[in-house]
This record gives C-alpha cells, structure tokens and sequence, in this order.
C-alpha cells in the first residue's frame, strides 16, 4: 500500500503543471494569518464526498484521494466541510451527485450549526453559491452537491448579526464563499481568531457577499502542490477539486 501511494503522489506530482489552476497564498488580516485559496468552477470541478462505493465514510483525504485516482481523476485540493455526528454523518442538509442524502435543518438549536442563520454551500450545473438555509429551502433546487452548516459568516454583503468584535471565543476556523464572479473561495485560519474576523476577512479582503463557517478546531486541507495531508482528525463532509488525467 505505501508503495501504491508513493506512486500516485510521484504521478500527481507530474501532473499537477498542466492541472492545477488554484490560486492559494497566506493573506494577513490584522493580527491573524489566513491561507486563502480561490478556484473556478469553470476549470475545475469543485464536488463534495461523504463515502466511498463501500458505504463507508472516507474519514480523511487519503481514501478520497485514492478513490479519484481510481475514477481517473487527481485532487489538487480539498477541505473538511461541515459539522457532522460521531458516525462522521453530516448534522445538516448534504446532497451528493444530485441525491439527498440527508434534508436541510432549519430550527434553532446549540452550538455553532444552530447560530442561525445558517447556510447551504450549494453546486448546480457547473456554478457555485452560498445560500441562506430557509431561502435555499424555499427555492426548491436539488443541487448537484450541497451541505450545510452554520453560521453563515456573511449575508448579502453583512456580517452575520450575532458576530461581537470583541468576542473571546478564538478558534482555528475554516470556511467557503463565493464572489460575484462564480469564484470559490476555501479560507483556513493559521491562527485561533474570532467569527468576526473571519467574517471581515471574507467581505473586505476577498470581497464576497456570502460565506459560509464549515468548522473549527479540526479545520484541515489537503493540497497537492504543496504536499500537504492533514490528518489529525476523522472527519464526515469532504469538499474537493479535482481535474480528469489528461488521456
């Protein structure tokens, strides 16, 4: 198995010149470090997991990553997205490959999930958006992928109502939004930082009208170019890009 790997990181290592069109770089904001990094839908596909064709979850980015390569597809670039169970089931709404598998959750409740509003990151048809969860909900779209989670961090442009920019609540957070160019922004604080912050850091530097908070604590990223796998923590909901192997 080792070996296996040891190849197939060689081989995307070859591809990855002519594959990769993602843009990431450490931005600083204040006094917090973010790695930010953007993609377009157009060029790359941008696809959410759960388990693989056993039924298990993948747990982790190393299973995704092999059962890509297996579909003749290399990941450049993915990221947990989204609270989930002890099983790694997902809390709230998530569709994959144009099936529900599990409905959206609209009422309140505890912790970060129900600091409403919450929201759906949503794929249909090649393009990308953040949506509120109860507007989501009353558009009736079965998405080709989507998963919730919450809070939303920016609303048409505002920060969320509930955000406190003296909050003592620090955390290492990770999240997505998209701008009103269809781009994809994936940002993972270096560094404990505020809902606050984070959310400023989406709407003034990356000049994105909604994003959506995926978790925090066990924020991890899996990028390619840089060889990098986090693996500290199981994890339910998988976002990821990836690109065909060139025939």
């Amino acid at each position: 198995m080792r070996k296996s790997l040891s190849l197939l990181g060689f081989l995307t290592g070859l591809l990855l010149p002519s594959l990769a069109f993602a843009a990431c770089e450490q931005m600083r904001e204040g006094a917090a470090t973010y790695l930010a990094c953007r993609f377009d839908p157009a060029r790359e596909d941008v696809r959410l997991h759960l388990a693989g064709p056993d039924g298990a979850a993948y747990g982790g980015f190393a299973g995704l990553r092999r059962q890509l390569w297996a579909e003749r597809r290399v990941l450049t670039f993915a990221m947990n997205t989204g609270m989930y169970h002890d099983d790694l089931s997902p809390v709230g709404y998530f569709a994959e490959y144009g099936k529900v598998l599990k409905p959206a959750v609209t009422g309140g409740g505890w912790g970060n999930f129900h600091l409403l509003p919450n929201g759906v990151f949503v794929m249909k048809d090649g393009k990308a958006s953040v949506q509120e969860t109860k507007a989501f909900v009353a558009s009736g779209v079965v998405p080709d992928f989507g998963t919730q989670s919450g809070p939303m961090l920016v609303i048409d442009g505002k920060l969320h109502p509930k955000f406190l920019a003296d909050s003592d609540s620090f955390k290492i957070r990770n999240g997505v939004g998209v701008d009103d160019r269809g781009q994809v922004h994936m940002v993972v604080s270096r560094a404990p930082v505020r809902f606050y912050d984070f959310a400023v850091f989406f709407r003034d530097r990356l000049d994105v009208a909604n994003a959506l908070y995926l978790d925090g604590t066990i924020s991890s990223v899996f990028i390619a170019e840089e060889k990098r796998m986090d693996r500290l923590f199981p994890m339910g909901p998988i976002l990821s890009v990836s690109m065909p192997i060139p025939q």
